[in-house]
C-alpha cells in the first residue's frame, strides 16, 4: 500500500513538474546594438545605431507574429544610450532562455571587406594574425561604449575594454551555457548566410563585455560591414531586411527545436513575415548643443518611465517647424500606424518635464505630458507614481 502510495505521489510530481515546464515561456531578449550618444560604427551617411535598431526590432516582430509561447524582450525600441550592463541586467532580470545582441560591423581604411560574423564569449582566438586581429579590433570597438559610461571603472570591476584577452577569468562565469551559445552561433551563420547569400565569415569567441554580464546562453551578431559603401547600401534595403529576418527566425527555431525541451507550438516551416520598417535610414544631422544634452538626460533610462511634452497628435503629417508649434525648437515626430505623434523633450525626471510643460503652455495651452516605457506608451499616472516611489529611495 505504501508502496502504490508513494508510486502515485511521484507520478503527480513527475505530471506538475512537466505541466510547469510547458507553462513557462521562452523567453528571448534581443538588444539593438549602441543607441543616443553611442552612434557605433559610422559609414558614409549611416549610423550603426539606426541600422541595429531597425534588425533588432523586425527580429523580434517575427518572433512575437509566429512564436506565440516566445516572449520577446527589447533592451531598447528607440534612440537612447544605454550601459553595457544595464542590457544585460535586462536579461538577466528576465530569466531569458537566449541573449541576442544585434551590430553592424567596420574596418578602418577598408572599403571591400563583406561578410556575416557571430560571436559568443570566449577568448578571442582565430587561427591565423589576421583572423587574431580583426577579431581584437571587433572586441575594441564593441567594448569602448564602456567610457561613455559613468563609473565604469567601479561598474567593470577592472575589465580593460581594450584588451580582450585579459580577465579570461570570466569565460569561466559562463562555462555551462558555452556550448548552446556556440551552436547558437554557427545556426545563425548558416541560416543568415543561406538567406542573403552574403559571405560566412565564421562564428569566433571574444572578451566582449555584454556576453560577459549575462546569464544565459547568447551571441552578437555583426550583420555586415557599414564601412564597405555597397554592403551598407544593402543592409539598408527592404530586401536585406526580409532575407536577415528569415534568417534569423530559421536559425531561432533550428536552435530551440535541439535545446527547448518546453517547445509545445509546432515551428511554421513557412512563416509569416511580419510588416517591417523598410523605409531607409537617412543620413543625420551632426549633433547639436541640445540634442547632445538629451542624451545626457536619457543615458540612464532602462526601463523607468521617459515623460515627454505632447504638442499634437493626429492624421497629418506636418513640418516640426510647423507655425502650430509656435517656435518650439526640438519637436520630434513619431509614426504609429497611420498616426503622427509630436512631441518635445525626453527624460525620466518628471519635475523636469513638468518645468518644460509649463513654459511651453504659455504659447501652447493644451500641451500635456504623457509617458512612455522601453518606446511603448503608458498610463502617465502609473508612470508618475513610478517615479516618487524611485526617487524616495
Amino acid at each position: 500500500m505504501f508502496k502504490r502510495t508513494l508510486y502515485i505521489i511521484l507520478i503527480s510530481l513527475s505530471i506538475l513538474a512537466v505541466q510547469e515546464m510547458a507553462a513557462k515561456q521562452f523567453t528571448v531578449v534581443i538588444d539593438a546594438g549602441h543607441g543616443g550618444k553611442d552612434a557605433g560604427a559610422c559609414g558614409s551617411s549611416l549610423k550603426e545605431k539606426n541600422l541595429t535598431l531597425k534588425y533588432a526590432l523586425a527580429f523580434g516582430k517575427i518572433l512575437e507574429q509566429n512564436c506565440p509561447d516566445v516572449k520577446v524582450v527589447y533592451t531598447r525600441k528607440t534612440d537612447v544610450f544605454l550601459e553595457l550592463c544595464k542590457r544585460a541586467e535586462i536579461a538577466n532580470k528576465n530569466k531569458a532562455d537566449l541573449f541576442i545582441s544585434v551590430h553592424i560591423n567596420a574596418l578602418d581604411g577598408n572599403k571591400n571587406t563583406t561578410g556575416i560574423q557571430t560571436y559568443t564569449l570566449g577568448r578571442g582566438e582565430t587561427t591565423g594574425k589576421k583572423g587574431i586581429q580583426e577579431n581584437l579590433e571587433v572586441a575594441k570597438r564593441e567594448n569602448s561604449v564602456i567610457y561613455l559610461e559613468k563609473d565604469y571603472r567601479q561598474t567593470y570591476h577592472g575589465f580593460d575594454p581594450k584588451s580582450p584577452e585579459s580577465n579570461i577569468m570570466f569565460e569561466f562565469i559562463q562555462d555551462k551555457n558555452m556550448e548552446k551559445s556556440i551552436e547558437l552561433a554557427r545556426l545563425m551563420q548558416k541560416n543568415l548566410c543561406a538567406t542573403t547569400g552574403r559571405k560566412d565569415k565564421g562564428a569566433h569567441q571574444n572578451n566582449l563585455a555584454v556576453l560577459r554580464l549575462t546569464s544565459m546562453p547568447g551571441c552578437l551578431l555583426e550583420l555586415g560591414y557599414i564601412s564597405t559603401p555597397s554592403e551598407a547600401e544593402f543592409l539598408n534595403t527592404k530586401d536585406a531586411l526580409q532575407r536577415f529576418t528569415l534568417g534569423f527566425y530559421n536559425a531561432f527555431n533550428d536552435y530551440r527545436k535541439k535545446y527547448d525541451k518546453g517547445l509545445t507550438t509546432p515551428v511554421s516551416i513557412d512563416p509569416v513575415m511580419p510588416k517591417l520598417d523598410d523605409s531607409p535610414s537617412k543620413p543625420e544631422e551632426k549633433p547639436t548643443k541640445e540634442r547632445k544634452e538629451s542624451d545626457k538626460k536619457n543615458e540612464n533610462i532602462g526601463d523607468a518611465p521617459v515623460f515627454k511634452v505632447q504638442l499634437s497628435y493626429g492624421d497629418k503629417k506636418l513640418s516640426v517647424n510647423d507655425r502650430q508649434f509656435k517656435g518650439v525648437k526640438n519637436v520630434e515626430c513619431n509614426k504609429e500606424g497611420k498616426m503622427y505623434r509630436y512631441t518635445v523633450g525626453a527624460s525620466t525626471d518628471y519635475n523636469e518635464i513638468y518645468k518644460l510643460r509649463k513654459e511651453i503652455a504659455k504659447t501652447i495651452p493644451d500641451a500635456f505630458i504623457i509617458a512612455f516605457r522601453n518606446g511603448q506608451k503608458m498610463n502617465i499616472e502609473e508612470a508618475k507614481s513610478e517615479f516618487k516611489k524611485n526617487r524616495s529611495k
